[in-house]
C-alpha cells in the first residue's frame, strides 16, 4: 500500500510512455495519423534502417549529431570532473570564509536550468553580450566580435555552459567523498616525504574510486542526453557544431512531423546508453575485484 503511489507514478511517467515510444518506432506515425494512431501503417524495422543508413540524409545527420554529442560529453565530463576535483581539494584546508566560498560554488547547480542557460544566451550575444564586451572592450584580447552561438564557436559555447552547470555537482560529490578519508593517511605520507602530487595519486584518487566511478557514469549520462542546454541556448535552429543528439531527435520528430522515425532514434539512443552503462559497470567491477 505504501509503495502503490510511487509505482503508479513510475508507470504513468516512465514505463508506459517508454513502451508507447517503442511501439511508435515500429509504425509510420506522421502528421496524417495523429488523429488516429491505430491507423498508422506498420513499418517494422523500416524506421531503424532509415536512421542508421549513412547513405541517406537522415542517417548522415544522425551520425554527425552522434559524433558532436560524443565529443561534447567527453569534453564536458573531463572539465567538470577536473574543476570539481580541484575545487574540492582546495577547499579541504580550513580558512576564513570557506563556507561562503563553498556556497558560491554551488550556485550554478542550484539555479533553475532555464534561467541559467538563458542568462548565458544573453551573455554570448555578438553585439550586446557581456563576453564580447569584456574580451574586446575591457581586456582588448580580440579585435573582431565573434559569433559565439553560430558556426564552430557554438561547440565551445555549449561545452562552457554545460561545464558551468555540472561542475558544482562534481565538486559537491567529490567534497563529500573527501570527508571520509582519514587525515592520518596524509599526515603519515607527509612524514614519509610524499609531496602533494604524490599524496593525491596514492591516497586521494584510490580512496575516491567508488565515488568517481558513479560520478563519471552519471555525468556521461547527463551530458549525452542533454536537451535543455542546446534548446535554450540555440532555439530551434541549432548550428551543426551544437547539434546534440537529443535535440536532433526532437527536431526530427516535431519539425518534420515524422514521429515514427524520431521514436526509432530515441530507442537507438536508449540502447546505446544501456550498452555503455552495462559495459562501464562490467569493466569497473572486474577491475575492483582484481584490486
Amino acid at each position: 500500500m505504501l509503495l502503490a503511489p510511487a509505482v503508479v507514478m513510475e508507470l504513468l511517467i516512465h514505463i508506459i510512455p517508454m513502451f508507447v515510444g517503442i511501439w511508435m518506432s515500429f509504425v509510420r506515425l506522421t502528421k496524417f495519423f495523429l488523429a488516429n494512431w491505430s491507423e498508422a501503417p506498420w513499418a517494422g524495422l523500416g524506421n531503424y534502417r532509415l536512421a542508421v543508413d549513412v547513405n541517406s540524409s537522415i542517417g548522415r545527420g544522425l551520425l554527425m549529431s552522434f559524433g558532436v554529442t560524443l565529443a561534447f560529453s567527453i569534453c564536458a565530463l573531463a572539465l567538470s570532473w577536473g574543476l570539481g576535483m580541484a575545487a574540492a581539494i582546495a577547499l579541504q584546508q580550513p580558512f576564513r570564509g570557506r563556507g561562503v566560498v563553498r556556497t558560491l560554488f554551488l550556485v550554478p547547480y542550484a539555479l533553475p536550468a532555464y534561467a541559467g542557460i538563458l542568462t548565458w544566451n544573453f551573455m554570448l550575444q555578438r553585439d550586446t553580450g557581456l563576453v564580447n564586451h569584456v574580451l574586446a572592450d575591457n581586456l582588448h584580447l580580440i579585435t573582431d566580435r565573434p559569433f559565439w552561438l553560430l558556426g564552430g564557436n557554438a561547440f565551445a559555447s555549449i561545452v562552457t555552459v554545460a561545464v558551468w552547470r555540472l561542475w558544482p555537482f562534481a565538486f559537491l560529490t567529490i567534497m563529500a567523498g573527501l570527508q571520509s578519508i582519514p587525515t592520518e593517511l596524509y599526515e603519515a605520507a607527509s612524514v614519509d616525504g610524499a609531496n602533494n602530487w604524490r599524496q593525491w595519486r596514492s591516497i586521494t584518487l584510490p580512496s575516491l574510486r567508488p565515488v568517481n566511478l558513479v560520478l563519471v557514469l552519471v555525468l556521461f549520462l547527463w551530458t549525452f542526453s542533454d536537451f535543455n542546454t542546446p534548446y535554450v541556448l540555440f532555439g530551434t535552429a541549432q548550428p551543426p557544431a551544437g547539434d546534440l543528439i537529443s535535440f536532433h531527435i526532437y527536431n526530427a520528430s516535431f519539425l518534420t512531423w515524422n514521429f515514427g522515425s524520431g521514436a526509432a532514434m530515441s530507442v537507438l539512443l536508449l540502447l546505446f546508453l544501456l550498452v555503455v552503462t552495462a559495459a562501464y559497470l562490467l569493466i569497473t567491477n572486474r577491475r575492483s575485484r582484481r584490486a
